[in-house]
């Protein structure tokens, strides 16, 4: 424990104008070196978590927390099944689709598509897709074969809302004039954008009727989607919903669907962290070099102080004093202005862009086209601590250097 005149000292030569004014450039320049690294780990740790949520929020709105497949892939008796799964305490929607890939031409364009059949009742309690209609109203009737598409995809196609598009499906019919591929005409109701190229590009969807009709499921449907009251337990949960059904089904939750993206974001963040803490770790070793060229510029006032009475140990906490002074203050500054862009950069990025003319994150490369950010209490205390306590570290050798100072040998040429 620090007594106040090694506190006293500490201070009054952190204060002190140095005579030689290298030293106090290198000491300046520690400072700021901290502050920047501390800034810069806040704001991309921040953005990572951004990232993370956007991508969880943006992909579970299309897929759902957890689907419920037959044993031989399809569900004859969906309704029968979605009533059970919503009659579970911890289930907070359940919906019918059938997905299968298909061809979409209108006029001489042409594109390939996920045709998603959904009861467009039942759907938005398990996704918002319905819900980010940008023309149109999106209106979905048995039998009258319409469809909603992606923004990408309706530009791909030059379509809008009114136009009729066929869709062409891989199931063949045979007929007098031979095997031909299965179409059907469908008109566009609806244009959706969901922010995600991947979804905005290669879905579509229709009526769960229309879309069996095409092909030839009847009245089945190829699954059943839940939403749960929390995202985190679809593995069990999901489990113990289908436990509940007569019957054997076969169970996927998004942990399983989509493991590869968050796996990746996740260890983006955390090599992200190890880079910036090095940066951070350099800045603070810097204080090893103030600390060793204060020290031989105090050699005089060192051996005064020990020829006064003040002990190695003393001495030795004299300079922790100063290097921590400069640690706390460097992280202090950091950890402000980390703060203040990780809760501004959503606006700094789109005035840099206009600045520039220049787009860092282009929808049709990316599945999210801004930058999003989350600043979160845990991390900016992690962060904070550990530049704290490298710093700390860095001004033990200075410090230890500074008690072995003999009095006579530093005062013999003075």
């Amino acid at each position: 424990m620090f007594r106040p005149v090694e506190l006293f000292i500490g201070l009054r030569y952190t204060r002190a104008r140095r005579r030689t004014h290298f030293v106090s450039f290198i000491t300046f320049t520690s400072m700021i070196g901290i502050a920047l690294g501390v800034a810069a780990l806040i704001t991309v740790i921040s953005v990572m978590n951004g990232f993370e949520r956007e991508l969880r929020e943006r992909i579970l709105g299309m897929i759902s927390h957890a689907e419920i497949h037959g044993e031989r892939g399809e569900i004859d008796d969906w309704r029968d099944v979605v009533e059970r799964a919503q009659g579970h305490p911890r289930v907070l929607g359940a919906a019918p689709f059938i997905d299968g890939e298909v061809m979409v031409t209108r006029g001489g364009n042409v594109s390939g598509t996920i045709l998603r059949g959904v009861d467009p009742q039942l759907e938005p309690e398990v996704s918002q897709v319905l819900n980010k209609l940008v023309a149109g109203e999106g209106k979905l009737e048995p039998g009258d074969y319409g469809i909603v598409l992606g923004s990408a995809l309706a530009r791909e196609l030059r379509a809008q809302v009114g136009d009729r598009i066929t869709v062409i499906t891989p199931e063949a019919r045979v007929s007098v004039a031979g095997v031909t591929p299965r179409m059907r005409r469908f008109t566009v109701t609806g244009i959706f954008e969901v922010g995600m190229h991947e979804y905005d590009r290669t879905l579509s969807l229709a009526h769960l009727e229309d879309v069996a009709r095409i092909k030839q499921m009847g009245d089945k449907a190829g699954g059943i989607r839940l939403k749960l009251d929390d995202m985190m337990a679809a593995p069990w949960l999901a489990q113990d919903v289908a436990h509940a059904l007569p019957g054997y089904y076969r169970v996927i939750d998004w942990t399983r669907q989509h493991a590869n993206f968050f796996r990746a974001v996740q260890t983006e963040k955390t090599v992200m962290f190890v880079i910036l803490a090095l940066i951070v770790a350099v800045a603070a070793f810097n204080i090893v070099s103030t600390l060793v060229m204060v020290v031989r510029d105090k050699q005089a006032d060192i051996a005064i102080l020990r020829t006064l009475g003040l002990s190695p140990r003393s001495v030795m906490a004299v300079f922790i004093v100063q290097g921590a002074i400069i640690g706390v203050v460097g992280t202090a500054l950091g950890v402000a202005g980390g703060v203040a862009l990780a809760l501004n950069v959503e606006n700094i990025v789109p005035a840099v862009e206009s600045l520039l003319n220049f787009e860092f994150l282009p929808a049709d490369v990316y599945y999210i086209s801004d930058l999003p950010s989350e600043l979160r209490g845990a991390d900016v205390g992690r962060i904070t601590a550990l530049a704290a306590v490298l710093s700390l570290l860095a001004t033990i050798y200075p410090a230890w250097r500074a008690a072995r100072t003999e009095p006579a040998e530093a005062l013999r040429y003075e």
